[in-house]
C-alpha cells in the first residue's frame, strides 16, 4: 500500500495499545509519530502505564499535541489464553482501547497484543456486523502483480462453507475499499483447481459462489502459487490454512534474504557485485519489507480493529496504524454494511449452504 502523505479529510482519532508488543511502549509511540507525519490531521488516544508513555511522548512534539495518554499499569501478557484475559482483563491497555471504539471515542484501534485476546475482546466488545457470523483477519500480500487481500489469517481455524462465504464477500469489500480495485477477483484456496477438489467445506463454498449473484468475480479454486502470482485480488481460507500460509511465507523470504546475505559476505566478488547493484537490493528489500505490509484487519466486527505483528519496529506499526486510517477514511464498515443490506434486498443474493 501506498505511503504518501495523505490529508485526513475529517477529524479520525485513533486508540492504541500502548503496552502490546515486543517493543512497547517505544515502538508505539514512535509509530504513532511517524504515522502523524503520514495523516496530520489524526489524533491518538494512548492506552497504557504513564511513566514509559509520557517522556516518550515529550520527545515528539507534534505527536505530544494530538495525542492524549490514558493511564492503566495493566496489559494482556503476551501468552495470555484469550478466555482469562476476556474475563480478568477489562482494565487491560488492550480493553480499554477497544472500549474507546464502542464508545465512539476513537474510529479504530491498533494493537501488537496477544492475537488470541485481541479477538476475543474486539468480538465480544464490538460484537459482529448485521449478517456475519464470524469475523475474519485479513492482510495484504505483496504479489506480482501488486497487492492481494487474503483472509482468514488465524482467526477461525474451522470454517463452514457460510462462513468462507462471507469471507469472500469481505475480503472483495476490503480490495474495492483498500485497494482501490472496482469488481475484484476473488478465489478459494484448495489444493488443486479441478471443482472435485478439497474438503466438503470448500467444495460447498465453491458452489454457492459459482451459482451466486455477485459484486465480485469468483474465480474459483486457487492454489498456494497463486498468491504471490496475484491470480486473483482475494484469496479466502480458513484460518488455520492462512496462518500457515503466512508465516510460511515470513520464514521463505527471510531464508533467502539469510541466503543472499551469505553469497554476498562470502567472497570478494559477492562483495563488489553488492556494491555494483546496491540500489536494485535496496528497492528489493523495500518492495518485501514485511514491516511495509503489516497491519491484520479484522474484518466483519461493528468498530474498526487492526493487528499489529507483535514483533515490529516503529514502521511496521506506523504502517498498521496506516490501515486504520484508510478504512476508515475509505468507510469501509459503512460500505459492507450496505453491500450486506443490498444483498438481502434483492431477495438473498448470496443463498447459504446446507447443514453439514
Amino acid at each position: 500500500m501506498a505511503r504518501d502523505v495523505l490529508a485526513v479529510t475529517k477529524s479520525i482519532t485513533i486508540a492504541l495499545d500502548a503496552m502490546g508488543g515486543d517493543q512497547a511502549p517505544h515502538m508505539v509511540v514512535a509509530g504513532a509519530n511517524m504515522a502523524r507525519e503520514r495523516f496530520p490531521g489524526a489524533e491518538f488516544l494512548l492506552f497504557g502505564d504513564r511513566a514509559p508513555i509520557e517522556p516518550l511522548l515529550a520527545s515528539f512534539p507534534a505527536l505530544a499535541k494530538a495525542a492524549r495518554i490514558e493511564h492503566t499499569e495493566e496489559m494482556v501478557a503476551p501468552d495470555a489464553k484469550p478466555s482469562v484475559a476476556l474475563r480478568r482483563g477489562r482494565k487491560t491497555s488492550m480493553r480499554l482501547a477497544i472500549d474507546a471504539v464502542r464508545d465512539g471515542r476513537a474510529d479504530a484501534m491498533v494493537s501488537a497484543g496477544n492475537t488470541g485476546a485481541l479477538m476475543a475482546m474486539a468480538k465480544v466488545v464490538l460484537r459482529t456486523l448485521p449478517g456475519i457470523d464470524r469475523p475474519a483477519i485479513a492482510g495484504i500480500f505483496p504479489t506480482r502483480r501488486g497487492e492481494t487481500v487474503m483472509l482468514d489469517l488465524g482467526a477461525n481455524i474451522e470454517c463452514g462453507a457460510d462462513n468462507l462465504v462471507d469471507f469472500a464477500l469481505m475480503g472483495a469489500f476490503l480490495a474495492r475499499a483498500v485497494l482501490g480495485v472496482v469488481r475484484p477477483t476473488v478465489g478459494l484456496l484448495n489444493v488443486g483447481e479441478e471443482e472435485l477438489k478439497g474438503h466438503e467445506e470448500i467444495r460447498q463454498a465453491g458452489a454457492i459462489l459459482r451459482g451466486a449473484e455477485l459484486p465480485f468475480d469468483f474465480h474459483g479454486f486457487v492454489e498456494g502459487d497463486d498468491i504471490t502470482a496475484g491470480t486473483v485480488d482475494v484469496v479466502v481460507t480458513d484460518g488455520f490454512t492462512g496462518n500457515v500460509a503466512l508465516k510460511t511465507a515470513e520464514g521463505a523470504a527471510q531464508l533467502y534474504a539469510d541466503y543472499l546475505r551469505r553469497a554476498i559476505q562470502g567472497s570478494w566478488r559477492g562483495r563488489l557485485g553488492f556494491m555494483l547493484a546496491r540500489p536494485a537490493f535496496r528497492a528489493l528489500r523495500e518492495k518485501v519489507d514485511p514491516r511495509r505490509h503489516n497491519g491484520a484487519m479484522f474484518v466483519g466486527l461493528n468498530g474498526i480493529a487492526v493487528k499489529s505483528h507483535g514483533g515490529t519496529d516503529s514502521l511496521g506499526f506506523s504502517n498498521a496504524i496506516g490501515v486504520a486510517v484508510d478504512t476508515v477514511m475509505q468507510g469501509f464498515n459503512e460500505r459492507i454494511s450496505a453491500e450486506l443490506s443490498h444483498l438481502h434486498r434483492v431477495g438473498g443474493a448470496v443463498p447459504k449452504a446446507a447443514a453439514c
